[in-house]
């Protein structure tokens, strides 16, 4: 277990800065904020663009730092229990099993209440998580059977989802959209959706410690008195509510669980203690910045976070595959 010097000293860092991005990312879109104008309008001094502000960006603004935390938070946790560092929250297929039940509504119910696409996300996610459950737990919940059983089951989900975009032309462009991931058109109301993962987002730090345990191995584990399944099976709940209730609300936005970990990891080492805060917050500020790079780049236009994490995540995978070959 790797440890890093001044990991409170980084976390009071990374949240000045997330506190400066989301300044400024108030004030980018179609219409130009100053951070100053943004200030005035925070301490009530002043009433200019307080409608765009409150209605439009702060909601935004605050949708994609928990999502980016509940992305982040979710990786650390499955890289943690599947001992896996290339781990994600798409390799155990729960991304894909949103994004399948999403598309079935948005290409058969095309007409349906905009609650039923978030509900119909988080089912999905759901049941990838319980069938994940029952087929490990015939196996005794190892790390490599959930991560074997997970892709197996990711790769079943974008095979449906392939289906119904071959077999339902018609709607392609608005599934292509939620599929890539994006923040466009969020507000107050999608935060409601959003508040278990603000409750467990801090809640999880209590099992840092067990998931710590969890990494030494299951003999030494067990030895501790330590229950590992159950403990496995309360972190990858856990894992598949942060990870369900965000694709829910913005799509399926890739690398953040990824990529946040890493970065956490290699700047305060793998104690869960100071990963797990870090690494959301890193994950908050890199889809923080990915957002606001989509709506400032080529305004109005806007381009989905879910592209900019993936033209910044998928050069980093590389490097991280190439340096796993390497050991």
């Amino acid at each position: 277990m790797t440890k890093r010097k001044h990991p409170y000293g980084i976390l009071s860092a990374f949240l000045v800065l997330l506190l400066i991005v989301a300044i400024i990312s108030l004030g980018v879109g179609a219409i130009y904020i100053s951070p100053l104008d943004i200030l005035s309008n925070i301490s009530g001094t002043s009433q200019n663009n307080t409608f765009i502000l409150y209605n439009y960006r702060i909601p935004r603004m605050i949708i994609a730092i928990v999502i980016g935390a509940s992305l982040a938070v979710a990786g650390a946790i499955l890289q943690g229990i599947l001992k896996n560092p290339l781990a994600s929250p798409d390799v155990i297929g729960v991304t894909k099993g949103a994004g399948l039940f999403a598309v079935f509504v948005l290409i058969v119910f095309p007409t349906a209440s905009i609650l039923v696409l978030p509900i119909a996300a988080f089912i999905g996610a759901a049941v990838i998580a319980i069938i994940l459950m029952i087929f490990s737990y015939a196996q005794g919940a190892k790390p490599h059977t959930l991560a074997l059983v997970g892709v197996a089951l990711g790769a079943i989900c974008q095979a449906g989802i392939q289906y119904f975009m071959i077999k339902f032309p018609d709607n392609v462009n608005t599934t292509l959209l939620w599929l890539t991931g994006s923040l466009w058109g969020r507000g107050w109301s999608e935060i409601w959706i959003l508040v278990p993962s603000i409750i467990l987002i801090p809640f999880i730090v209590i099992f840092a410690s067990k998931l710590d345990i969890l990494n030494l191995g299951d003999e030494i584990a067990v030895g501790l008195g330590e229950r590992t399944k159950f403990v496995r099976y309360v972190l990858l709940s856990i894992a598949v509510i942060l990870t369900g209730l965000s694709v829910a609300v913005v799509g399926a936005i890739g690398f953040i669980g990824l990529i946040a970990p890493h970065v956490g990891r290699r700047l305060v080492g793998s104690r869960s203690k100071f990963l797990l805060p870090v690494s959301g917050t890193v994950g908050a500020l890199f889809l923080l910045i990915a957002d606001t790079l989509g709506r400032g780049i080529v305004p109005p236009v806007e381009i989905p976070a879910g592209i900019v994490t993936a033209v910044i995540g998928a050069p980093y995978f590389l490097y991280l595959l190439r340096r796993e070959q390497k050991k």
